[in-house]
């Protein structure tokens, strides 16, 4: 860790996404004892250069490529001071005061500090439009074979229902704080997936190295969600149907891992080259077939 110790680090990637970003940015009280790091990864024009000189405050890494989400929040934690560390996606924003805000994510760092067993919290995530229905409060177990799980609260709306902290089994990579010394001792995030799936090999990073994962909703955090690569893009498609057969390959053991890649090819895929072929989308059967062949 650099020499000049703080107690929190705060972690955003930026990828063509200077108008998120600035907005994230705002939303985060100052604090002496709080740095930000935003790491541009690799954006088309110099938006680094842009955050830098509009937020002096702010700690600017500028990658000559782009190294995925992983790799950017990795570049981050190289970089950072802090004893807790909260990588948080740059297309979502803080609400209230600033000593609410300031308040809540205390309340984080103390949950993290309630337990040495516990490595990593995330906070409530809400979508910021419409009347912010819940898009996290923890997850449910993936299932062995079909690695289909459920983000509990998923569009509900807020009553309040989900505000009681409880372990969760995977963390939600929109919003998750970290202790330092968890990280050291499960690894950084993985980068071989680039897109998609990277944070929960990471959960179980954390959990093979002795640490639990919370949902916390003393915080709630806002999310746009999927600003940067659309939800029917041949990116995400591709990502998407490479990192699931990814995952179980490093962490299903055998005989799941045989069942779960049938399963995913014979069924999953199959039935998404069925739907894009009805939508006439051959950019994105294209991009389905080379993410099981890649």
């Amino acid at each position: 860790m650099p020499n000049e110790c703080k107690q929190l680090s705060i972690i955003t990637v930026n990828y063509n996404g200077f108008k998120d970003t600035c907005e994230l940015i705002e939303s985060i009280p100052q604090d002496s004892e709080t740095e930000l790091i935003v790491v541009d990864n690799a954006s088309r024009s110099d938006e680094a250069t842009l955050i830098e000189q509009r937020y002096p405050h702010v700690t600017v890494i500028r990658s000559t490529r782009n190294l995925g989400f992983a790799g950017g929040n990795n570049l981050g934690i190289k970089a950072a001071h802090g004893r807790y560390l909260f990588f948080i996606n740059n297309d979502t924003v803080l609400k209230g005061s600033d000593a609410e805000k300031t308040a809540s994510l205390q309340l984080l760092i103390k949950r993290l500090q309630s337990s040495e067993e516990i490595g990593m919290v995330c906070p409530k995530i809400r979508f910021s439009w419409g009347n912010n229905p819940i898009q996290f409060a923890g997850y449910t177990p993936l299932s062995r074979i079909t690695l289909r799980n459920r983000s509990i609260g998923f569009g509900e709306a807020d009553h309040g229902q989900y505000n009681i902290a409880l372990p969760t089994p995977y963390a939600h990579g929109a919003a998750m704080m970290a202790k330092r010394e968890a990280i050291e001792k499960a690894g950084l995030m993985p980068e071989c997936y680039f897109l998609y799936y990277e944070e929960l090999d990471w959960s179980l990073m954390f959990w093979r190295a002795g640490f639990s994962i919370w949902y916390d909703p003393c915080c709630t955090i806002y999310h746009k969600e999927s600003q940067s690569t659309g939800q029917s893009s041949p990116l995400r498609t591709y990502y998407i149907t490479r990192n699931r057969l990814l995952f179980t390959r490093r962490n299903n053991p055998f005989p799941f891992r045989l069942l779960t890649t049938a399963y995913l090819i014979g069924v999953v895929a199959l039935r998404d080259v069925v739907m894009h072929a009805i939508h006439r989308r051959p950019d994105l059967i294209k991009a389905t077939l080379k993410g099981i062949f890649c």
